[in-house]
């Protein structure tokens, strides 16, 4: 059955409204904004070059203008493309605004940063007690003097600013449009990278699943996807490893994990919590999905299957932004009022579609007028799981833009690690209101088991993804790696996960899955997914002690934006992400307990 013929045709009609950025590709005004842009870079370097001692806070409120200004430009091309990734005249005006940003702010800007961090601590606690602007920023401010030690010289970091729209961005922009390119045969049709992906995951049929997934895997291979992803990476791997070197990060991990404001020993418990504890749950889950299914053992795409008696119900799109928006009111009015305004001003677009990308997010901008928006991306297939990313996806636009209204354009953008906080917290209410309202046990524990299939993949499977980033960053300082090697660090960092082939999984089509995961292409991206999922399980568990105080706190803690590192955010809470247990914790309050739940559900009606 062909999957497109089951979406309702409503959903057709939901696509983003780009037109108030500007009209078209061609829009004149784009071009004046962009030579207005360039302008202000300048004189920023005009007026506060040399001075920052003086004017930091005037050059905080010019700074805040620029991004603004690049955001604009950046969010209408970036979505553009997402929509049309083969569309060549959206590739070069893309290609022609970063390219002359990033030479203009390598002039202009380089010196902002090495001004803050050399800045003398006496004139620097001047101005954070007598100037508001300055005081405001100071989280961001402190950031930069905090790592003073890893900035190389402003020339260097000039040419690297300079050429940084030639490197590993080209060679990402240029995946993304293969991406878009590759086409599976099955069904005797062409099926694009998420159609596919959506049958080898979700269909009911597990001789169909297994055929998909190689389907998929052979045309990795046929169409030299693996090839390419492999020589990309090698480009990304190499010169990450030589600017790690020269800036003196402790390790391949250092860089994301101060950017991102956790330490490296916070980011290791989180990384042996999940292989001492998540990896049990785990193997735990795929026992009683193995039961259910009555196979043992399982092929790899019969990971996300749906149990034999779940609701194989294609969901219309008006039931799933009813069921979020519920959903979302049942929790807080005001997060369901930002759910409704992302609907209601189009910045939702939700169908699949020839030429658009692949896989789903959020983009979050602050406008040069003041406005936050958060436009989202979908590619709804109807699945119970495509709800469930429907409520992801809105829960980082509620946090990006209740940030965006109270941080400004400096500060409003969290860190990764814990950017995912919203929107998984989006995903908890969302799954709990679902579940409250079944009452079919055997529906109640299809639902058990799919949210444990999904906390698998965002825990587990992104830390597995994390180490297999780990091993082939260290094996790239040996020389360039081949498919090959790939393929074995993919193999091996699998069986230590999932288990030894026939344990648990068989693992056929399986060895070159890591060329499809372009976050790779975004060194140590992915142990994101795992941090924000447990410290958002070890958040939404305390819901019942604060009471009716709960949403206020939860809010703050969003309007917080990136002015507060993971460790002053759940403070509040009584929660320190930096002892260990906080992260077994966040295990045993969500699949731990789910599963409990599950298996007595299945003693019951066996």
């Amino acid at each position: 059955m062909n999957q497109k013929a089951d979406i309702d045709e409503s959903l057709e009609t939901v696509r983003w409204d780009l037109t108030d950025l500007y009209t078209d590709l061609e829009d004149p005004k784009l071009d004046q904004d962009l030579a207005a842009l360039l302008a202000e870079l300048e004189a920023f370097h005009n007026a506060h070059a040399g001075k920052l001692a003086q004017t930091l806070g005037h050059a905080l409120e010019h700074q805040a203008r620029i991004t603004s200004a690049a955001d604009q430009l950046m969010v209408y091309l970036f979505l553009r493309r997402s929509t049309d990734a083969t569309n060549q005249r959206i590739q070069q005006r893309l290609a022609q605004v970063q390219e002359a940003f990033a030479e203009a702010s390598a002039n202009y800007l380089t010196f902002f940063e090495h001004e803050v961090a050399e800045m003398d601590d006496g004139i620097y606690a001047d101005l954070i007690n007598n100037d508001k602007q300055v005081a405001t920023h100071k989280p961001m401010l402190d950031l930069i003097r905090a790592n003073r030690a890893f900035l190389l010289e402003e020339n260097v970091e000039r040419a690297l600013q300079l050429r940084s729209p030639f490197g590993a961005s080209e060679w990402s922009d240029y995946i993304d449009e293969r991406e878009a390119e590759l086409r599976f045969d099955f069904d005797d049709n062409a099926q694009t990278l998420p159609e596919i992906l959506h049958i080898a995951n979700n269909d009911s049929d597990p001789e169909r699943r297994a055929s998909a997934l190689g389907s998929f895997s052979k045309g990795l291979k046929e169409q030299g996807f693996d090839k390419l992803m492999a020589r990309t990476l090698n480009v990304v791997l190499g010169a990450k490893s030589v600017e790690d070197r020269e800036r003196g990060y402790g390790n391949p991990m250092s860089a994301r994990n101060i950017s991102n404001q956790v330490d490296d020993d916070t980011v290791e418990a989180l990384h042996a919590a999940v292989a001492e504890v998540g990896s049990v749950q785990s193997q735990r889950y795929y026992r009683l999905l193995s039961k259910h299914l009555d196979k043992t053992p399982l092929a790899w795409s019969d990971r996300n299957a749906p149990l034999p008696f779940s609701n194989k119900d294609t969901v219309p799109w008006q039931d799933c932004v009813e069921t979020v928006l519920e959903a979302y009111g049942s929790f807080s009015p005001t997060l369901r009022d930002l759910v409704a305004k992302m609907l209601d001003r189009q910045w939702i677009d939700a169908p699949p579609y020839e030429g658009k990308g692949g896989g789903a997010f959020n983009y979050s901008v602050l406008l040069p007028n003041g406005e936050s928006r958060a436009y989202n991306f979908l590619n709804y297939m109807g699945s119970a799981r495509d709800v469930m990313t429907m409520a992801h996806e809105v829960g980082h636009g509620a946090h990006g833009m209740l940030a965006a209204d109270t941080q400004g354009a400096l500060m409003f953008r969290a860190p990764m690690a814990y950017a995912e906080t919203a929107s998984i917290f989006g995903e908890m209410t969302t799954f709990q209101y679902v579940l409250s309202r079944t009452t079919d046990e055997k529906q109640k524990l299809a639902l058990l088991m799919e949210k444990s299939a999904d906390h698998v993949n965002t825990v587990v499977r992104q830390i597995s993804f994390s180490n297999f980033e780990r091993a082939v960053h260290q094996q790239r300082r040996s020389g360039k790696l081949m498919v090959d090697d790939f393929n074995a660090a993919w193999m091996s960092v699998t069986e230590d996960f999932y288990g030894k082939p026939g344990e648990l999984f068989t693992y056929d089509n399986v060895e070159n899955l890591w060329s499809y995961v372009t976050h790779f292409l975004r060194p140590f991206y992915v142990y994101a997914y795992a941090f924000g999922e447990l410290f958002t399980q070890s958040l939404f568990a305390r819901r019942s002690e604060f009471g009716p105080d709960f949403e206020s706190m939860y809010l703050d803690l969003l309007r917080a934006g990136g002015s507060k590192n993971a460790v002053e955010l759940m403070a509040p809470f009584g929660l320190d992400p930096r002892d260990p247990d906080f992260w077994r914790q966040g295990i045993n309050s969500s699949i731990t307990s789910w599963l409990d739940e599950a298996e007595a559900i299945t003693e019951r009606i066996s």
